[in-house]
């Protein structure tokens, strides 16, 4: 291991006996980031930075090629990138490796589980610095009296007590959120299926205005999902427009990722253009075969052309052809009227049934057929029956299941949702390759995970959903399609996981190696780099992750959580500003003017 001068200042009998005792350790064939612990030495000696990484090929975000540079860094920021003569209380020799900033999570679902426990270790251990969640929502505080995780979202006016909590207990990223549309009609419409009158939407306008003062960063829809589902085009638009007035930017779980995809695409965008602020598809996917290669050029072609013409689209993917979700998702979605207990009433009512199993061949009004999109029950995998008696299904798809029972298909799945105790989960195997890649070239595309942090490290993220993609996602991007498959250069790769989404989401400090920026930073050796956690095994840690940094502070270290906690939240552009969405007749008018 080569020493630079400036960090062992000459006659300090304490950093010579430092270096004894390092040699022996700095020649072990190690593949890991070997990070330096300055000793202390004797009195006066000082350091001119909290941190320095050394000797690394830095890569700025910004698409650049890397640089071979040091970078310093004190009080939380990035203070120095080039060749830095000062020492470090802390040190890291970056020697053959790749200095990047800190990955970020632009679809994360970590929002619940951080109320719980705050380290996050599967997300840093991917080099995630920041998250960015709330698909369904800024979260209920109801996980914090043991309830499970459930997408109805947190009461508007316990939002800034979900943020304190967060700040008070300590978190080991970044974490922003979203604010629901749902989370506004279900306080105001509750679960039922029909339009908000004149006199409700003025209310839900007043919760989304609230929400972007507490600082949320904009609204969300999940509109595969009741009651999400049951708003159209132009309630959403509503309520997008407040978000607008306070900066926000509008991302979605699009109505529907199959056959309809290209026209539930232009939904998203209707919406953007309409109510005047960016639009975020989550998790841009085509899941149905007879549309592979057709649809997803299709939606491109929509999302290029509102580019074209000044509506700000953009999208997000995660690595794998198989998405996750509940198995409760099989369900048209008028049967979800009311909540779960009328769920449950109707799936044991013979005739409810019998509709049912009509319309997974028919269709449904307002309902994405997520069996059709996944070739059907073979590409339907079980992977958390919340039941222990139905646990020795997981792995097994539900064409399989229900053959061993003697059932059909739907009835097997249905009564597995019957008889979880909670949210049951699945695997849909329902994309190609070949669109994924496509997906995943365009220049506006980043990374999301579409999951959680796990509540304890090696277990299954906080949404219960075993799926790779919660250990393995952004590991994955550099494997495979940076190593291995060349579909991305390394440089753009990590554009599309630092500073793209950091642009998208107004992180206007955050994304870059660049002097000034906050210190998230990520120390990876790219021939080692690989994501582990499969289908089977989807809880396995990645490796070739050394070094991670949150706001200056070293939070991974040689693979291994140091336990801090410097994670900040991340707040909207409208957080504490006046009030802008008129009252009364003459407010619901403008609010509603196309």
């Amino acid at each position: 291991m080569r020493l630079l001068q400036d960090r062992w200042p000459p006659g300090r009998i304490g950093s010579a006996i430092l270096l004894l005792l390092l040699l022996p350790w700095a020649g072990e064939a190690s593949g890991s980031a070997q990070v330096l612990l300055q000793a202390q030495t004797t009195e006066g000696t000082s350091h001119v930075y909290d941190l320095v990484i050394r000797n690394g090929r830095v890569l700025d975000g910004a698409g650049n090629p890397w640089i071979a540079a040091d970078v310093a860094v004190r009080d939380g920021r990035i203070v120095k990138v080039g060749r830095v003569s000062g020492a470090g209380a802390r040190e890291v020799d970056a020697s053959g490796r790749y200095v990047s900033p800190g990955f970020i999570d632009i679809m994360d679902q970590s929002g619940s589980v951080l109320l719980v426990n705050g380290l996050a270790e599967n997300k840093l251990r991917m080099g995630v610095t920041s998250a960015i969640g709330g698909e369904g929502g800024t979260p209920s505080l109801a996980v914090l009296d043991g309830e499970g995780e459930e997408r109805r979202g947190a009461l508007t006016e316990d939002i800034p007590r979900y943020f304190e909590i967060l700040e008070e207990q300590g978190i080991s990223i970044n974490f922003g959120t979203f604010y629901s549309q749902a989370q506004a009609r279900r306080q105001v419409v509750g679960t039922d299926n029909r339009a908000p009158s004149a006199a409700e939407l003025e209310e839900m306008r007043d919760h989304i205005s609230r929400a972007m003062r507490y600082g949320v960063l904009g609204l969300t829809t999940a509109l595969i999902y009741p009651p999400s589902s049951y708003a159209d085009t132009d309630e959403i638009v509503d309520g997008a427009r407040v978000a607008a007035r306070y900066g926000g930017i509008y991302a979605s779980h699009i109505r529907g990722e199959g056959k309809e995809l290209v026209e539930a695409v232009s939904e998203a965008v209707e919406i953007g253009e309409r109510a005047g602020l960016p639009v975020e598809i989550f998790h841009l996917k085509a899941a149905h075969e007879p549309g592979w290669g057709v649809l997803m050029p299709e939606a491109i072609e929509v999302i290029e052309g509102a580019r074209n013409r000044g509506v700000e689209v953009a999208a997000d993917v995660y690595p794998y052809t198989a998405g996750g979700t509940g198995l409760e998702a099989t369900i048209p979605s008028w049967a979800h009227e009311g909540g779960a207990d009328p769920l449950r009433a109707r799936l044991e009512d013979p005739d409810i049934r019998d509709r049912l199993r009509r319309e997974l061949e028919t269709g449904s009004p307002g309902w994405w057929n997520i069996v059709e999109a996944s070739g059907g029950w073979e590409n339907v995998v079980l992977v958390n029956a919340r039941n222990e008696d139905n646990a020795r299904f997981h792995g097994r798809s539900i064409a399989e299941i229900a053959r061993e029972l003697n059932k059909r298909p739907e009835d097997a799945a249905w009564d597995l949702v019957l008889e979880g105790d909670g949210r049951v989960m699945a695997i849909y195997h329902m994309m190609t390759e070949a669109d994924l890649e496509l997906a995943m070239q365009q220049t506006w595309v980043s990374i999301g995970s579409d999951a959680g942090a796990s509540a304890r490290p090696g277990e299954t993220d906080g949404l219960g959903l075993p799926h790779p993609r919660s250990y393995g996602t952004f590991p994955r991007i550099l494997a495979r399609y940076v190593r291995e498959r060349g579909t991305l250069t390394l440089e753009d790769a990590i554009r599309k996981m630092t500073s793209w989404p950091a642009t998208r989401i107004r992180l206007a400090d955050r994304g870059l190696i660049r002097e000034g920026m906050w210190a998230d930073i990520v120390v990876f050796d790219l021939a080692r780099i690989q994501d582990r956690a499969t289908y089977e095994e989807p809880t396995l840690f990645p490796e070739g992750i050394d070094v991670v940094v949150v706001n200056g502070v070293v939070v991974i270290e040689d693979g291994r959580h140091t336990e801090a906690r410097p994670g900040h939240v991340l707040y909207g552009p409208g957080r504490d500003a006046p009030s802008l969405v008129p009252t009364g007749a003459a407010g619901a008018t403008e609010a509603l003017r196309p």
